[in-house]
């Protein structure tokens, strides 16, 4: 029997990506399509990947017979649509980020787990080669312990072609929260380890002076359990004109007793400088990536759960929520 799947909003572009994968992906159908934001809904007029069915979710969710809701509204909307979702019997798997608050997340999680529902999240950097290929290196101890990593995440702002909601007021959620889930996860996932302590964190109004109450900058600095610190800097710093092309993109460093390894998302190889070595190194990424968010989804729903699964997704959006709440706060030196 195919596992039915019913879209909540439509208002990130993400979204359109889970929608094409589900249609060629056996097993899975596409009962339903909400957007209740007028405005959206006319752009949509013209799109043959999607047919709007609903304008309620709520509606949706009583009569479309799905089992899965996949959530794409803006960032402040989506932890209730979630609550809902997990409330009428629903798995759900989301865009990134799950949601804007603590105490939403928290709310998730306890009707995820009273309900033995599945939360999946598109954090699909687990399927970038280059990537793949650093976690091998690293968890066959080619650069030994690691002990610092650095990492940059940042994105085009594009004003006027990113949604109007994102310098809308309660409707972000801060840029940390954002774009930095992609980096934590990945991080843990490559070393194996836990991040387990915020050491500082700072958001501001950098670039975006046109909407003064939009902090685009977001940096901040952590532990793992090793003591390994780690670096992170994802504000919307990278130039317009260059869009997501460039080897800045998503660009990580992991330093370990045994060499250094340097990777991006963008370009097709990978360097390492070995200890003992005297130059560098040009790798190539395996070709055997592995399942990506959505198939660790749907395993997990078939009761066979991978590194990638609600747990793990509950606990890398909390502390990247923490992160972003001491940020706003101000607050430095706690433990994640």
């Amino acid at each position: 029997m195919a596992l039915k799947f019913a879209f909540a909003g439509f208002r990130h572009g993400h979204i359109f990506s889970l929608l094409n994968r589900l249609k060629e992906t056996s097993g899975c159908e596409i009962v339903a399509a909400c957007e209740e934001d007028a405005a959206t809904r006319e752009t949509m007029v013209k799109n043959p990947d999607v047919k709007i069915t609903h304008t309620s979710i709520d509606k949706m969710l009583s009569d479309s017979g799905c089992d899965v809701v996949a959530v794409g509204d803006y960032y402040g909307k989506r932890g209730s649509i979630i609550i809902k979702a997990l409330t009428a019997g629903k798995h759900v798997i989301a865009d990134k980020p799950l949601c804007t608050s603590i105490e939403e997340l928290d709310q998730i999680e306890k009707l995820a787990k009273k309900g033995k529902l599945k939360i999946g999240c598109m954090l699909d950097l687990r399927q970038q080669p280059n990537m793949v290929g650093v976690r091998n290196l690293v968890q066959r101890g080619m650069l030994g312990d690691i002990h610092g990593i650095s990492f940059g995440g940042q994105h085009p702002l594009m004003p006027g072609k990113r949604p109007s909601w994102y310098f809308e007021k309660t409707k972000h959620g801060g840029t940390i929260n954002d774009i930095a889930v992609h980096g934590i996860d990945i991080i843990e996932w490559i070393t194996g380890m836990e991040v387990t302590h915020l050491n500082a964190a700072r958001c501001w109004n950098a670039f975006a002076k046109d909407y003064p109450h939009f902090e685009d900058a977001g940096q901040f600095m952590l532990s793992m359990q090793n003591g390994c610190g780690i670096l992170g800097d994802v504000s919307y710093f990278a130039p317009d004109s260059c869009g997501y092309g460039t080897p800045f993109y998503w660009d990580f460093k992991f330093w370990g007793t045994k060499g250094v390894v340097s990777a991006n998302i963008v370009e097709n190889t990978f360097k390492v400088a070995f200890a003992g070595d005297k130059g560098v190194s040009i790798m190539s990424p395996p070709a055997n990536l592995g399942p990506d968010y959505l198939q660790l989804f749907i395993d997990e729903i078939s009761g066979t759960p991978g590194a990638l699964n609600t747990q793990s997704i509950l606990a890398v959006s909390r502390k990247t929520l923490r992160i972003q709440q001491a940020a706003d706060r101000k607050i430095s030196g706690m433990k994640l």
